[in-house]
């Protein structure tokens, strides 16, 4: 059974790498890569909503534009040195608001897992995430996504830094990608607990547990920080390991985008260097 896998681009470099990295990761398996690209009129994607319909000059510009574009990404793909022949890429244009495109291709398509770049086309110098990366990766909640920055090593990831405050009990299915990016890399699991008191509580010593007994097929090891910010705490650790990957779970909307974005952490290394595998907490 063929993988379905959507990778969604503005035809930016970012973009490029991040199909790069996903060709990568699942070099091995059989997959439908989904490439969706969502145009729009006018740099203004409400005023674009409201003035452009089918038909009209300015919609079938921009739909040829994006057909153009997706064609061409089509055929740097097919140029590229290493071929499955289990590969196939479907091109899809669609005139929407992206995060409503992004929602629907993933419904219409059974999408199991999204690849992206964190930024596009405008590349915000002091931007680290783009706000479509942003919303992707906290409102679509059906589907793990992978954000890939520019200057991420395009080789698979050697070791996954897993950040986790042992608050919540832990479910398999919520974890199963971590579980499966780990086993088909190779790359241990470095759990890292970043603690303002001395001790877990009995609480957090289950779920500590219940993770081990999910993790019990993979190389793991627990690591704990003290008295440190969480976004300064995981970088630190990520650089001292010179690793590969975080993963996280998403479990508040309001925390994981604060802690993506505030002034704080804004020039933290591993928001720009490092690839991200946000998972849902699926109570929500």
């Amino acid at each position: 059974m063929k993988r379905n896998i959507l990778l969604p681009t503005d035809f930016s470099k970012n973009a490029w790498y991040a199909i790069l990295y996903a060709l990568e990761l699942y070099k091995t398996d059989a997959c439908n890569f989904y490439l969706l690209n969502v145009f729009s009129g006018t740099s203004n994607i409400v005023d674009s909503l409201i003035n452009m319909d089918p038909g009209s000059e300015l919609y079938e510009t921009a739909k040829a534009d994006a057909e153009t574009g997706l064609a061409k990404v089509l055929d740097m793909i097919a140029f590229r040195e290493h071929k499955n022949p289990k590969h196939n890429f479907i091109p899809i244009t669609t005139f929407n608001h992206p995060l409503e495109a992004i929602k629907n291709i993933v419904e219409e398509k059974d999408i199991e897992i999204i690849v992206m770049g964190t930024r596009g086309v405008t590349n915000a110098r002091n931007v680290a995430y783009g706000s479509t990366a942003l919303n992707v990766m906290e409102k679509v909640r059906n589907c793990p996504v992978i954000v890939v920055p520019a200057k991420a090593k395009h080789n698979l990831p050697k070791e996954i830094v897993f950040p986790t405050g042992y608050k919540t009990p832990f479910k398999r299915r919520e974890l199963n990608y971590l579980v499966e990016i780990s086993k088909t890399c190779n790359a241990p699991v470095r759990i890292l607990y970043v603690s303002k008191a001395d001790e877990l509580n009995n609480k957090q010593l289950e779920n500590k547990k219940l993770l081990e007994a999910i993790l019990q097929d993979l190389t793991y090891s627990f690591h704990r920080l003290s008295h440190i910010e969480i976004p300064v705490a995981i970088n630190c650790f990520v650089e001292s390991r010179d690793s590969d990957m975080v993963a996280f779970i998403n479990r508040k909307h309001t925390f994981f985008r604060s802690m993506l974005t505030q002034p704080l952490v804004k020039d933290i290394a591993y928001r720009s260097t490092v690839p991200i595998l946000v998972m849902h907490d699926l109570r929500n």
